[in-house]
Protein backbone atom coordinates (compact mmCIF):
# COMPACT_ATOMS: atom_id res chain seq x y z
CA UNK A 1 0.00 0.00 0.00
CA UNK A 2 1.62 3.50 -0.93
CA UNK A 3 1.41 6.45 0.88
CA UNK A 4 0.60 9.65 -0.85
CA UNK A 5 3.19 11.91 -1.62
CA UNK A 6 2.98 15.69 -1.83
CA UNK A 7 4.84 17.88 -4.60
CA UNK A 8 5.93 21.48 -3.76
CA UNK A 9 3.48 23.78 -5.98
CA UNK A 10 4.59 27.28 -6.57
CA UNK A 11 2.49 28.56 -3.66
CA UNK A 12 5.07 27.39 -1.61
CA UNK A 13 7.91 29.98 -2.76
CA UNK A 14 5.03 33.21 -3.24
CA UNK A 15 6.62 34.34 0.87
CA UNK A 16 10.08 34.00 -0.67
CA UNK A 17 12.41 37.51 -0.80
CA UNK A 18 14.27 36.77 -4.36
CA UNK A 19 17.65 36.86 -4.09
CA UNK A 20 18.23 39.81 -6.26
CA UNK A 21 16.05 42.43 -3.93
CA UNK A 22 18.40 43.80 -1.40
CA UNK A 23 16.71 44.53 1.82
CA UNK A 24 16.72 47.80 3.82
CA UNK A 25 19.18 46.42 6.08
CA UNK A 26 21.43 45.50 3.39
CA UNK A 27 21.54 48.41 1.95
CA UNK A 28 22.41 50.43 4.89
CA UNK A 29 25.34 48.24 5.68
CA UNK A 30 26.45 49.13 2.22
CA UNK A 31 26.25 52.39 2.40
CA UNK A 32 28.28 52.09 5.61
CA UNK A 33 30.59 50.48 3.97
CA UNK A 34 31.26 52.65 1.39
CA UNK A 35 31.30 55.25 3.96
CA UNK A 36 34.20 53.55 5.82
CA UNK A 37 36.22 52.79 3.01
CA UNK A 38 36.28 56.66 1.76
CA UNK A 39 37.15 57.38 5.60
CA UNK A 40 40.34 54.75 4.93
CA UNK A 41 41.18 56.19 1.88
CA UNK A 42 40.85 59.99 3.15
CA UNK A 43 43.23 58.78 6.39
CA UNK A 44 45.57 57.11 3.85
CA UNK A 45 45.35 60.17 1.42
CA UNK A 46 46.46 62.34 5.11
CA UNK A 47 49.40 59.96 5.50
CA UNK A 48 50.46 60.06 2.08
CA UNK A 49 50.48 63.73 1.42
CA UNK A 50 53.34 64.64 3.88
CA UNK A 51 55.61 61.96 2.76
CA UNK A 52 55.04 63.49 -0.77
CA UNK A 53 55.68 66.73 0.02
CA UNK A 54 59.18 65.75 2.23
CA UNK A 55 60.24 63.19 -0.68
CA UNK A 56 59.71 66.26 -2.96
CA UNK A 57 61.44 68.71 -1.08
CA UNK A 58 64.51 67.02 -0.82
CA UNK A 59 64.97 65.21 -4.31
CA UNK A 60 64.01 68.51 -5.75
CA UNK A 61 66.71 70.09 -3.93
CA UNK A 62 69.27 67.31 -3.35
CA UNK A 63 69.01 66.02 -7.28
CA UNK A 64 71.32 68.85 -8.46
CA UNK A 65 74.35 68.93 -6.37
CA UNK A 66 74.03 65.09 -6.27
CA UNK A 67 77.04 63.48 -8.18
CA UNK A 68 79.72 61.39 -8.56
CA UNK A 69 81.89 63.95 -6.87
CA UNK A 70 79.85 64.44 -4.04
CA UNK A 71 80.02 60.26 -3.68
CA UNK A 72 83.62 59.95 -3.68
CA UNK A 73 85.15 63.71 -2.10
CA UNK A 74 84.95 64.92 1.07
CA UNK A 75 83.73 67.91 2.30
CA UNK A 76 85.90 71.52 2.27
CA UNK A 77 87.23 72.98 5.19
CA UNK A 78 85.03 76.17 4.52
CA UNK A 79 81.10 75.94 3.98
CA UNK A 80 81.42 78.83 1.89
CA UNK A 81 83.08 76.65 -0.94
CA UNK A 82 80.89 74.80 -3.55
CA UNK A 83 81.73 71.04 -4.81
CA UNK A 84 83.03 68.46 -2.51
CA UNK A 85 81.42 65.69 -1.08
CA UNK A 86 80.25 63.82 1.93
CA UNK A 87 82.47 60.78 1.44
CA UNK A 88 83.39 60.96 5.10
CA UNK A 89 79.58 61.03 5.89
CA UNK A 90 78.89 58.14 3.78
CA UNK A 91 81.33 55.80 4.93
CA UNK A 92 80.91 56.15 8.79
CA UNK A 93 76.63 55.91 7.86
CA UNK A 94 77.15 52.67 6.26
CA UNK A 95 80.12 51.60 8.65
CA UNK A 96 78.12 52.24 12.27
CA UNK A 97 74.77 51.26 10.86
CA UNK A 98 76.76 48.02 9.97
CA UNK A 99 78.45 47.27 13.22
CA UNK A 100 74.84 48.25 15.04
CA UNK A 101 73.10 45.46 12.50
CA UNK A 102 76.01 42.99 13.73
CA UNK A 103 75.05 43.93 17.09
CA UNK A 104 71.61 44.59 17.19
CA UNK A 105 70.26 41.85 14.79
CA UNK A 106 71.33 38.71 16.16
CA UNK A 107 70.32 39.27 20.24
CA UNK A 108 66.89 40.70 18.33
CA UNK A 109 66.17 37.43 16.48
CA UNK A 110 67.64 35.50 19.32
CA UNK A 111 64.80 37.50 21.69
CA UNK A 112 62.16 36.82 19.24
CA UNK A 113 62.69 33.49 18.84
CA UNK A 114 62.50 32.93 22.66
CA UNK A 115 58.98 34.79 22.73
CA UNK A 116 57.70 33.00 19.98
CA UNK A 117 58.56 29.33 21.72
CA UNK A 118 58.36 30.37 25.33
CA UNK A 119 55.62 33.02 25.29
CA UNK A 120 54.80 32.84 28.82
CA UNK A 121 58.66 31.77 29.83
CA UNK A 122 60.49 32.68 32.81
CA UNK A 123 62.04 35.68 31.32
CA UNK A 124 59.33 36.41 28.40
CA UNK A 125 57.11 39.13 30.11
CA UNK A 126 60.64 40.98 31.03
CA UNK A 127 62.22 41.08 28.25
CA UNK A 128 58.75 42.20 26.65
CA UNK A 129 58.45 44.82 29.45
CA UNK A 130 62.10 46.13 28.57
CA UNK A 131 61.55 46.09 24.38
CA UNK A 132 58.00 48.45 24.99
CA UNK A 133 60.48 50.80 27.19
CA UNK A 134 63.18 50.68 25.14
CA UNK A 135 61.22 51.67 21.91
CA UNK A 136 59.63 54.38 23.88
CA UNK A 137 62.85 56.02 25.23
CA UNK A 138 64.18 59.05 23.02
CA UNK A 139 67.14 58.96 21.07
CA UNK A 140 68.58 61.73 22.80
CA UNK A 141 68.47 59.76 25.93
CA UNK A 142 69.52 56.76 24.52
CA UNK A 143 73.37 58.64 23.16
CA UNK A 144 73.36 60.34 27.03
CA UNK A 145 73.59 56.65 28.05
CA UNK A 146 75.71 55.65 25.56
CA UNK A 147 77.77 59.07 26.40
CA UNK A 148 77.77 58.36 30.29
CA UNK A 149 79.05 54.07 29.54
CA UNK A 150 81.24 54.55 27.03
CA UNK A 151 82.67 57.76 25.99
CA UNK A 152 82.94 59.64 29.35
CA UNK A 153 86.32 58.71 31.29
CA UNK A 154 84.57 59.52 34.34
CA UNK A 155 82.29 56.43 35.37
CA UNK A 156 82.37 55.08 31.95
CA UNK A 157 84.78 52.98 29.79
CA UNK A 158 86.54 55.97 28.62
CA UNK A 159 86.55 55.15 24.98
CA UNK A 160 85.94 58.63 23.57
CA UNK A 161 83.86 59.63 20.97
CA UNK A 162 84.00 57.31 17.58
CA UNK A 163 82.76 54.30 15.54
CA UNK A 164 82.22 51.66 18.77
CA UNK A 165 80.61 54.21 20.62
CA UNK A 166 77.94 55.28 17.85
CA UNK A 167 77.61 51.76 16.76
CA UNK A 168 76.12 50.76 19.97
CA UNK A 169 73.71 53.74 20.01
CA UNK A 170 72.19 52.38 17.02
CA UNK A 171 72.36 49.24 18.09
CA UNK A 172 69.98 50.19 21.19
CA UNK A 173 67.46 51.89 18.85
CA UNK A 174 67.38 49.31 16.61
CA UNK A 175 67.26 46.26 18.89
CA UNK A 176 63.56 46.72 19.99
CA UNK A 177 62.22 47.30 16.32
CA UNK A 178 64.44 43.95 15.30
CA UNK A 179 62.17 42.28 18.42
CA UNK A 180 58.96 43.36 17.88
CA UNK A 181 58.73 42.71 14.22
CA UNK A 182 60.80 39.12 14.28
CA UNK A 183 58.29 37.86 17.10
CA UNK A 184 54.93 38.97 15.03
CA UNK A 185 56.16 37.09 11.99
CA UNK A 186 56.85 34.16 13.54
CA UNK A 187 54.00 34.19 15.09
CA UNK A 188 52.46 33.97 11.80
CA UNK A 189 53.96 30.89 10.60
CA UNK A 190 51.15 28.44 10.95
CA UNK A 191 51.50 25.22 13.90
CA UNK A 192 51.12 22.66 11.12
CA UNK A 193 54.48 23.47 10.01
CA UNK A 194 55.96 22.84 13.05
CA UNK A 195 53.32 20.39 14.23
CA UNK A 196 54.78 18.00 10.81
CA UNK A 197 58.75 18.68 11.69
CA UNK A 198 57.95 17.46 15.25
CA UNK A 199 56.11 14.56 13.58
CA UNK A 200 58.92 13.75 11.50
CA UNK A 201 61.33 13.78 14.39
CA UNK A 202 62.99 17.10 14.68
CA UNK A 203 64.19 18.43 17.34
CA UNK A 204 62.59 21.94 18.79
CA UNK A 205 65.69 24.21 17.76
CA UNK A 206 65.96 21.99 14.34
CA UNK A 207 62.28 23.02 13.97
CA UNK A 208 63.11 26.64 14.53
CA UNK A 209 66.13 26.63 12.49
CA UNK A 210 64.80 24.68 9.24
CA UNK A 211 61.03 25.51 9.66
CA UNK A 212 60.30 28.30 11.35
CA UNK A 213 63.30 30.40 10.53
CA UNK A 214 62.94 30.08 6.75
CA UNK A 215 58.96 30.30 6.74
CA UNK A 216 58.89 33.87 8.32
CA UNK A 217 62.20 34.73 6.72
CA UNK A 218 60.73 38.01 3.73
CA UNK A 219 58.80 39.45 6.98
CA UNK A 220 61.95 39.05 9.09
CA UNK A 221 64.04 40.51 6.22
CA UNK A 222 61.92 43.48 6.44
CA UNK A 223 61.62 43.89 9.51
CA UNK A 224 65.41 43.90 9.83
CA UNK A 225 65.58 46.49 6.76
CA UNK A 226 63.21 48.96 9.13
CA UNK A 227 65.62 48.86 11.68
CA UNK A 228 68.49 49.54 9.76
CA UNK A 229 66.75 52.66 8.26
CA UNK A 230 65.95 53.75 11.32
CA UNK A 231 69.48 53.40 12.72
CA UNK A 232 70.92 55.16 9.62
CA UNK A 233 68.85 58.08 9.61
CA UNK A 234 69.12 58.82 13.21
CA UNK A 235 71.35 61.93 14.16
CA UNK A 236 70.58 62.59 17.80
CA UNK A 237 72.36 60.01 19.74
CA UNK A 238 75.26 60.23 17.61
CA UNK A 239 76.22 64.05 18.34
CA UNK A 240 76.61 62.79 21.95
CA UNK A 241 78.88 59.49 20.66
CA UNK A 242 80.72 59.79 17.08
CA UNK A 243 80.76 63.65 17.39
CA UNK A 244 81.59 64.18 13.69
CA UNK A 245 84.36 64.15 11.45
CA UNK A 246 85.26 65.39 8.15
CA UNK A 247 87.74 62.69 6.91
CA UNK A 248 87.42 59.01 6.25
CA UNK A 249 88.20 57.70 9.30
CA UNK A 250 88.23 53.53 9.97
CA UNK A 251 89.41 53.27 13.16
CA UNK A 252 86.83 51.73 16.02
CA UNK A 253 87.87 53.89 18.97
CA UNK A 254 89.98 56.83 19.09
CA UNK A 255 88.63 58.98 16.92
CA UNK A 256 85.53 60.82 15.98
CA UNK A 257 83.18 59.21 13.72
CA UNK A 258 81.65 61.27 10.53
CA UNK A 259 77.72 60.62 9.61
CA UNK A 260 75.09 61.93 6.98
CA UNK A 261 73.30 63.30 9.28
CA UNK A 262 75.91 65.18 11.16
CA UNK A 263 76.91 66.66 8.31
CA UNK A 264 73.89 67.46 7.04
CA UNK A 265 73.19 69.39 10.24
CA UNK A 266 75.89 70.73 10.36
CA UNK A 267 75.45 72.01 6.90
CA UNK A 268 72.03 73.60 7.77
CA UNK A 269 73.00 75.44 10.33
CA UNK A 270 74.88 77.96 8.56
CA UNK A 271 73.88 80.50 5.61
CA UNK A 272 76.50 79.61 3.08
CA UNK A 273 74.81 78.02 -0.29
CA UNK A 274 77.91 75.81 -1.12
CA UNK A 275 76.56 73.77 2.60
CA UNK A 276 73.04 74.15 2.18
CA UNK A 277 73.47 72.20 -1.04
CA UNK A 278 75.92 69.87 -0.12
CA UNK A 279 73.26 69.10 2.86
CA UNK A 280 70.11 68.70 0.79
CA UNK A 281 72.46 66.34 -1.54
CA UNK A 282 73.07 64.27 1.69
CA UNK A 283 68.82 63.51 2.59
CA UNK A 284 68.73 62.69 -1.06
CA UNK A 285 71.72 60.44 -0.75
CA UNK A 286 70.08 59.25 2.38
CA UNK A 287 66.89 58.41 0.31
CA UNK A 288 69.33 56.17 -2.31
CA UNK A 289 70.90 53.93 0.54
CA UNK A 290 67.15 53.07 2.00
CA UNK A 291 65.67 52.30 -1.15
CA UNK A 292 69.12 50.24 -2.18
CA UNK A 293 68.51 48.64 1.18
CA UNK A 294 64.86 47.85 0.49
CA UNK A 295 65.45 46.38 -2.76
CA UNK A 296 68.04 44.14 -1.42
CA UNK A 297 65.58 42.90 0.87
CA UNK A 298 63.13 41.91 -1.42
CA UNK A 299 65.52 40.36 -3.59
CA UNK A 300 66.92 38.14 -0.70
CA UNK A 301 63.55 37.41 0.32
CA UNK A 302 61.93 36.07 -2.77
CA UNK A 303 65.17 33.79 -3.34
CA UNK A 304 64.67 32.69 0.20
CA UNK A 305 60.93 31.71 -1.09
CA UNK A 306 61.74 29.83 -4.42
Amino acid sequence: MSTPTSTPTAATHENRPSLLVTSPNGRRRARISQLMTGVLLLTVLAALVPLAILLWQVISNGWGPFSWEFLTTVEPLSYRDTGGGYLAGIVGTLYMTGVAALISVPLGLAAAVYLNERPKGRYASVVRFFTDVMTGVPSVFVGLAVYALLVSGSGGLGLGFGTLAGAASLAIIMLPIVVRSSEEMLRLVPADLKQAAFGLGARQWQTTLKVTLPAAAPGLTTGVILAVARGAGETAPLILTALGAREVVLRLTGAPQADIGLLMLDGFRQPFEGGIQRAWAGGFTLILITLGLSIIARALARRSQI
